[in-house]
């Protein structure tokens, strides 16, 4: 297998969906999809009637029919439910999750790594985050019965994946260490996935499958160094990712610092040390801010394999981005007015996290005061140990009351948002609530927004996945760029 140069970032809720990946991974590079949400992202699609019949051409296709019969018949609405028809919520996760969440989790992984593959032999990668840990193991194993190719994990420090992804290979039963506030030294708390029992003889029919390279996305020579020492299986490399990077960010090393501007600062503590990178001995990719040939130049000069590129895939016309969004924004790109800020409250994890500057979202003041605060898809709720010793679940950007209830701290529901609800909205699945309210969405983006205009020959107001990589190729001035490029022509279709 060759490796790309080029990996597009695994974006938000389904803005790096199937389409994407698929258009990234026929030009020779690695497209990645966003598992974040996937089993809300199939129930929304389903019930807005699967209009182009994607979504059950994949599930066809998928090793046991009942399991997709059984879906179809709960969320499936010929021609699309009613606008103003809410769409049906799956369960949250738990430590004890009811079979059918994790069949549906595995299902749409499934399903949008298929669709990623289908009718060509490019490379497709998963993105998932460390924060949100009770989905994964459902997730992971849909997507490697598609055949995913690489597994990205960002968000915290992903320890375990390596040996889980060792043992659903062979179709053995996993369980995953679960970071739970509170707990003492000798807790053990854990979620289990057994294949064998969420579909019967899959082991049988699939025989063993493919397990994917590993590359933890990570910010520091000493994570790497960790995850070296600490990994149960093997890392394949690593994913270095800078503070201008859309999404979540690693927070600054030391006492957190704010600008004028209230954002975080970083300082020479988070520059990574290339050479003790390049001392480990595994391809690394570059990461945030590098979306520009110069960029590319410097990463390989550097050492590095190739580059992570989000925020340019973000907006071309193959993303998932609620169209009139994109649209909105690539205007402020091309009249110079796109702006990002680094928010260190917004994401209930406590990461900081980038939201692009636009009218009628999320970022503004009294679109976020309008919201009522909700919190039922739960998909970034934190673990708690309450006093019985059982797990409690909380989000800081639940109703405050039931927050400070459950224990938590009531500063820390100040300025936050409900990123599960919000991002849905962005990739153009609003929640309608019963009282009238419509989810609104809010948009993450790098700092290489202000950027984009690159991409836009004189006149052109959208672009593609393959003019972002043509253009980072074709004006990158690394002298070995044509010998590292061949492996990956070979490849495309």
């Amino acid at each position: 297998m060759s490796l790309p140069i080029i990996i597009q970032g695994g974006m938000g809720v389904a803005i790096s969906d199937w389409r994407l990946a698929q258009a990234v991974s026929q030009q020779g590079q690695l497209g990645v999809v966003s598992g974040t949400g996937l089993n809300r992202v199939l129930v929304s699609r389903l019930m807005d009637g699967d209009l182009t019949g994607h979504m059950r051409r994949a599930m066809r296709h998928f090793p046991f029919s009942a399991p997709i019969q059984n879906l179809l018949g709960r969320y499936y609405i010929p021609n699309g439910k009613a606008p103003h028809e809410p769409y049906k919520t799956p369960p949250a996760y738990s430590l004890r999750p009811p079979r059918l969440l994790d069949q549906l989790t595995a299902i749409a992984n499934f399903a949008e790594v298929w669709l990623a593959k289908e009718n060509h032999t490019g490379l497709v990668g998963l993105n998932l985050l460390e924060k949100i840990q009770l989905p994964s193991l459902a997730s992971l194993y849909g997507a490697m019965l598609a055949g995913v190719d690489f597994v990205l994990m960002g968000a915290g420090i992903p320890t375990q994946v390596a040996g889980i992804l060792d043992k659903l290979a062979r179709h053995e039963p996993v369980t995953y260490r679960l970071n739970v506030i509170g707990a003492e030294k000798d807790d053990d708390y854990r979620i289990s996935f057994d294949p064998e029992q969420i579909f019967p003889g899959i082991s049988q029919i699939m025989g063993q499958l493919k397990r994917p390279r590993f590359l933890p996305i990570i910010s520091s020579v000493v994570l790497a160094q960790a995850l070296l020492k600490r990994s149960e299986g093997r890392v394949d490399g690593f994913v270095i990712e800078g503070s201008t990077a859309g999404g979540h960010n690693a927070p600054p090393r030391g006492e957190m610092k704010l600008n004028h501007k209230g954002e975080p600062i970083y300082g020479e503590k988070d520059e990574v040390n290339l050479e003790k990178i390049k001392q480990l001995g595994l391809p690394f990719w570059l990461a945030g801010g590098y979306g520009h040939p110069s960029q590319l130049q410097h990463a390989l000069e550097a050492g590095a394999t190739g580059i992570q590129v989000g925020t340019a895939f973000s907006l071309c016309d193959e993303s998932a981005l609620e169209s009139g969004l994109k649209k909105k924004l690539l205007r402020k790109v091309i009249d110079g007015q796109a702006q990002v800020h680094t928010s260190p409250v917004v994401s209930p994890t406590g990461f900081p996290f980038k939201v692009a500057q636009l009218e009628g979202t999320m970022s503004e003041q009294e679109v976020y005061e309008a919201r009522p605060r909700v919190c039922d898809f739960g998909g970034l709720r934190n673990l708690y140990k309450r006093a019985d010793g059982r797990v409690g679940y909380r989000c800081p950007a639940e109703p405050v009351d039931d927050y400070v209830r459950k224990g938590g701290q009531l500063e820390e529901t100040v300025g936050r948002t409900c990123l599960c609800n919000n991002l849905a909205a962005t990739a153009g699945f609003p929640q309608r609530r019963k009282n009238g309210y419509v989810e609104q969405p809010l948009v993450t983006s790098g700092d290489d927004l202000v950027n984009i205009r690159q991409f836009l020959s004189l006149g052109k107001t959208s672009y593609t996945a393959k003019d972002v990589i043509n253009y980072l190729l074709n004006h990158c001035s690394y002298r070995g760029l044509l010998n590292l490029l061949e492996p990956a022509r070979d490849s495309t279709v």
